[in-house]
């Protein structure tokens, strides 16, 4: 007699999820890491975007119409002058060590999405919401932010405005889930604590399925939180091959592993030749004085040597008291000052201390008009002709800052087309996208 294909039960029933290792402390303890690593990541990416100060100029400004989303918008500061190296440093490391963290959290949860029926009351009609736009906005927020510090714009529009619209749905919805879930989870966590061991024993050990003396099914382990909310936990789990702490373990190794490929790129010298998942952390780029990380290179933006050579190029500065133009060898006869500062880049990836030498911002105001003092806000113009931030503001506090310099020797030597010739941007705290190469005009006034 032919045997009947076997029928498997459909994604809603407790039955079709198998796994040992779900349950209530696993999911719970996956949760309170995620609850600290992501509110660092939502307020450094705060963060990052003020130090763009987006509401002092259009041209910095990637995300028009943000309206009450900026009420936490404030001048950036210049110190410490290593702020921003820190921050997004911070930022882009702990995004990518919290991957697989997020992943095991969103497979533990997984049986949940497939409820029937999807809402049982108004509260739990809220928390379903919440989970899926969670679930959704986290995957928006880590795919979108890996692929940005990877270089790699594939989706569609301008980063800064997806991303940070992104952030602020996934963590009303975070917020949302974690008010609705935390009594949940800490009493999840205080209930389990102590018999987390008995919940998945290892094969083979006293009570596993399959020893000696066992029944055919692993025991029974912490029942629902109450009985309007499912369990977890499998009513018929497979052998485990691994405990939830071994699984808890297996995660943690897995974030130490991309922490140690990542981080090497805020270091210079062997420490970023780790930094294998970063898009700057291959070998150096050269040595000598010009051996530090860059970004954007000269051919990548279109400058070519004609227009930088001595006979072509000059700075035009513009103020009040009319606007001058400065050929390279008229900089630098002006007063020369030194500043030892890093670069450091939205991607994560910064320098250490480079020393500049050039001109100092508030004495290119002086020369139009402005006391050294009183030196205004200033829109510095490049050769560039594509790619963003081809126009870029600086604040008035900025520019005051004795260590804003326009650039043109660094490390002893003069600039290279990679970084910036024949003058360039560098100030304490600023990204590194306004610390504009290749510069052609200087605007100084209110903007």
């Amino acid at each position: 007699m032919a045997r009947s294909p076997r029928r498997w039960p459909p994604p809603s029933s407790p039955a079709f999820w198998r796994s040992p290792l779900r349950g209530p402390w696993f999911t719970s303890v996956l949760g309170v890491v995620l609850l600290a690593g992501i509110t660092v990541l939502f307020v450094t990416g705060l963060l990052s975007y003020a130090a763009y100060n987006p509401d002092l100029s259009p041209v910095n400004d990637k995300t028009p119409g943000k309206g009450i989303l900026g009420f936490y918008l404030f001048a950036w500061p210049t110190d410490p002058y290593w702020l921003y190296r820190l921050n997004q440093g911070v930022h882009v490391t702990l995004g990518i060590t919290l991957v697989p963290v997020l992943l095991a959290k969103l497979w533990s949860v997984v049986p949940r999405l497939f409820q029937i029926p999807p809402a049982r009351s108004l509260a739990h009609a809220l928390e379903r919401l919440s989970l899926l736009l969670l679930v959704g906005g986290a995957l928006f927020e880590f795919v979108t932010g890996v692929l940005n510090i990877q270089l790699d714009y594939v989706f569609p529009g301008s980063f800064y405005p997806l991303h940070f619209y992104g952030a602020w749905v996934f963590f009303a919805a975070f917020l949302a889930h974690v008010v609705l879930r935390a009594p949940t989870a800490v009493r999840n966590l205080r209930r389990l604590r102590g018999s987390e061991g008995a919940s998945a024993p290892p094969p083979g050990s006293p009570g596993s399925p399959g020893s000696p003396g066992s029944p055919s099914s692993p025991p029974p382990v912490s029942p629902p939180v109450s009985a309007a909310e499912p369990s977890l936990v499998s009513p018929n789990p497979v052998e485990p091959t691994v405990s939830r702490r071994g699984a808890l373990g297996m995660v943690g190794g897995g974030s130490l592993l991309l922490f140690a490929t990542t981080v090497g790129q805020n270091f210079d010298g062997p420490l970023r030749a780790t930094a294998l998942l970063a898009p700057h952390g291959g070998a150096e780029p050269g040595s000598g004085p010009a051996g530090f990380q860059i970004n954007k290179t000269a051919a990548s933006r279109g400058i070519i040597a004609t227009e930088t050579s001595e006979e072509a190029w000059r700075l035009a500065v513009t103020g009040p008291g009319g606007s001058v133009r400065l050929s390279r060898a008229e900089l630098l006869r002006l007063p020369l000052h030194s500043s030892a500062l890093p670069i450091a880049c939205v991607e994560g990836w910064s320098t250490s201390d480079q020393w500049w030498r050039g001109v100092r911002l508030r004495d290119l105001a002086a020369l139009v008009g402005y006391e050294t003092d009183a030196a205004p806000d200033v829109l510095v113009e490049s050769l560039q002709r594509r790619g963003a931030f081809r126009r870029a503001a600086l604040r008035a506090n900025q520019v005051r800052d004795p260590r804003s310099l326009l650039a043109l020797d660094v490390n002893g030597e003069p600039l290279t087309p990679d970084h910036g010739y024949p003058a360039r941007v560098i100030a304490p705290a600023v990204p590194g996208v306004l610390n504009t190469k290749w510069v052609a005009r200087m605007t100084f006034g209110e903007l």
